[in-house]
């Protein structure tokens, strides 16, 4: 899928006025609940309308089909997680490689954790509504953002290349994926968290060797 076909799925209209952001938040919301109540396959329009506490009509102005009312919902957790991302790595810059990889791994970690119920949701959502595209343009925000950042590393002489960013960034999605799926205790997602922030240190310590 093409990275402008997320456009198909993008909101009718963006809302101006504060009234029209609480509506388009209330749907979002009641969205997010009908998928984790019902599933995506019983989510409709109409089941998230009487839970947003709005008419059908009122829906149909921001979302024409449900599958826009997923990528909403699913662009907005994607945006959270990276906004959390920016910003611990904006807090990490000048300061040495490993303790930058550990603050940017953690602030990842504890945004996917923070609802584990959505992210699991939208793993088996995100293919049919326009998933791939838009990781895809959010993935390229996050090596951007990581590159920034590792630029300014206090102690080491040359930033790995982009490849290698997306190769840590990639090793990152899938062991997250793979925990979040697997249902973790508490005490095993202190652990996974810790085993990816050394493992994230590692590869970024080699990948930065190679480049003296």
């Amino acid at each position: 899928m093409p990275a402008d076909a997320v456009v198909a799925f993008e909101p009718r209209k963006t809302p101006l006025q504060a009234r029209s952001t609480v509506t388009v938040e209330a749907i979002s919301e009641a969205t997010i609940q009908v998928l984790l109540s019902h599933g995506a396959d019983r989510l409709t329009t109409t089941r998230v309308a009487q839970r947003a506490g709005v008419s059908v009509g009122t829906l149909y102005q921001y979302y024409p089909n449900k599958q826009s009312l997923l990528f909403a919902v699913l662009e907005n957790h994607l945006t959270n997680v990276m906004a959390t991302v920016e910003a611990s790595c904006e807090s990490a810059c000048h300061k040495p490689l490993a303790e930058m990889i550990r603050e940017m791994v953690e602030a990842f970690v504890d945004a996917k954790m923070d609802r584990a119920d959505i992210s699991v949701a939208l793993y088996q959502v995100a293919a049919d509504v326009g998933g791939p595209a838009l990781i895809k343009r959010i993935n390229q925000r996050s090596r951007k953002t990581v590159e920034a950042m590792l630029e300014t590393a206090s102690d080491i002489k040359s930033p790995p290349d982009k490849f290698a960013i997306d190769i840590m960034l990639s090793a990152m999605a899938g062991a997250m994926r793979s925990l979040l799926e697997a249902g973790p205790s508490p005490a095993t997602v202190r652990k996974s968290r810790e085993q990816l922030v050394l493992l994230c240190q590692s590869y970024m310590t080699a990948a930065t060797a190679k480049r003296v």
